[in-house]
This record gives C-alpha cells, structure tokens and sequence, in this order.
C-alpha cells in the first residue's frame, strides 16, 4: 500500500525537505548566520555540502555546535538570551532562527505537490501520519501551508527540548513520533530527506525508511549508506 511493507500503519515524516521546501530557506539561513564568523576566521564561506553533512535534519544548537566543530572553531556556549549578533552559539543558533522566521513571514513556504497527494492518500488509507522534525517552527509551518488538515501530531525541536530528547541521528524523535501513534517502531515508516534523519529511521529498528532526494545522485548514495531502505525523488514516486 503507497509503495509500503504490507506491515506499515503509521507514518512519520520529516517537515524540511520531505513535505516543504523550507530546507532551501534554512540552508539560506544557515549561510548568513555563519558567514560572517567564517570570515572572522579567516575562513571558506559556508557551502551546501557544510549544510547536508553538519547541520540538516539536527536540533538548532546541535547544527551550530557540529559545523562550528568541523572548522576547528571554539566559541563560547553563551546563554539562550545572547543577542543575534553575539558571536557565541546561542547567538548564532538566534540569528539563525531569527532570519528563518523573516524569510518564512516575506517569502511564504513552498509545499512539494507530490507530498500533499501522498498525505492525501495517507489520510485515505486509514495510515497514522505524525510529523517529527528538529524544527522549533513546526507548528506555524503547518498552519501556514495548510499542511496541519492532514497531521495527527508532531514532534518537534520545542518537544525534543522539552522531553530532553537526543536529536537526529539519534532515533529519539522518531521514536516518540511512533509512540503518539500508538505503534510499535517495526510498524512505522520514516520519511527523510537528511542523511542524520535517515540514520536515525536505522538506528530505531523502523519497519521501513524512504531516503527523499532532492538534491543528486551522490545525496541518493549517501541516502542509501545511511541506511535508506528506499530512496525516491519525490513521495509521488511511491503512489
């Protein structure tokens, strides 16, 4: 049923780059919250491939932490009410967001048509369908693109800070979206587009996980080594 193991009942789905096009505007972000401490240190700008390796599909401060790590950068943790411009990681993660929600509230949030049929197709084969994503702007991106008609739940980046979960590619997220189906994890699917968020659909034991690629064939293979049982271009690939 939907190109799914005749065992599946519930679906879980990440947000960016699954179901909306809110990942082209967080790598957008990313770059101009980083740039500038990249250039502080005499450093390469920040590249997509930064992006898809260190930061996509992981909580905020996690991406801040592992990127700033992969260029040797030590800067201060700093304190949740750092100023955007502070040059700590809680400023970067608030610049970060901060440049997010502007982009989201001028420029909308572009909704993959094929992700809208297949969750329309979900809803009609009686499948749970839950949104787990790192994401503390899940809710307001739902209600934006009219998305939210069709999800029973989320997880999010406010309930992963909330319950103290380990961030992708920990399984925790997915695991406490299968939980609010009411599902065992054999009996549920995950659907990413990040290779963290596919490693963690693997290391959760999930029934299946669907690798989303929209970006080339070398994002597909590291999909598929990452544990993708199954990567497609698009979810309407899978009707």
């Amino acid at each position: 049923m939907l190109g799914l193991p005749d065992k599946i009942t519930a679906c879980l789905f990440d947000l960016d780059g699954v179901l909306t096009d809110t990942a082209a505007v967080h790598r957008a972000a990313w770059k101009a919250a980083f740039d500038p401490v990249l250039k502080s240190h005499d450093q390469d700008e920040f590249t997509e491939a930064d992006y898809n390796d260190y930061v996509d599909g992981k909580p905020r401060m996690d991406g801040v932490r592992d990127f700033l790590a992969s260029r040797k950068i030590d800067l201060p943790e700093g304190s949740a009410d750092d100023p955007p411009d502070a040059e700590t990681v809680n400023g970067i993660a608030t610049r970060k967001n901060n440049d997010v929600l502007r982009r989201i509230k001028e420029d909308g949030v572009h909704v993959f048509p094929g992700s809208q049929r297949y969750l329309e197709a979900a809803r009609d084969a009686g499948l749970r369908r839950i949104v787990v994503s790192s994401s503390a702007n899940t809710k307001d991106v739902l209600e934006v693109t009219g998305l939210a008609q069709y999800i029973e739940d989320r997880v999010d980046g406010n309930t992963i800070k909330e319950e103290g979960l380990s961030g992708k590619p920990a399984p925790d997220s997915f695991l406490a979206g299968a939980q609010r189906a009411g599902v065992d994890a054999d009996q549920a699917v995950v659907f990413e587009d990040a290779t963290s968020g596919v490693e963690a659909g693997h290391r959760g034991k999930f029934g299946y996980v669907v690798g989303v690629n929209r970006l080339d064939d070398a994002h597909a293979d590291a999909l598929r080594e990452h544990g993708a049982d199954v990567v497609v271009d698009d979810l309407a690939d899978l009707l």
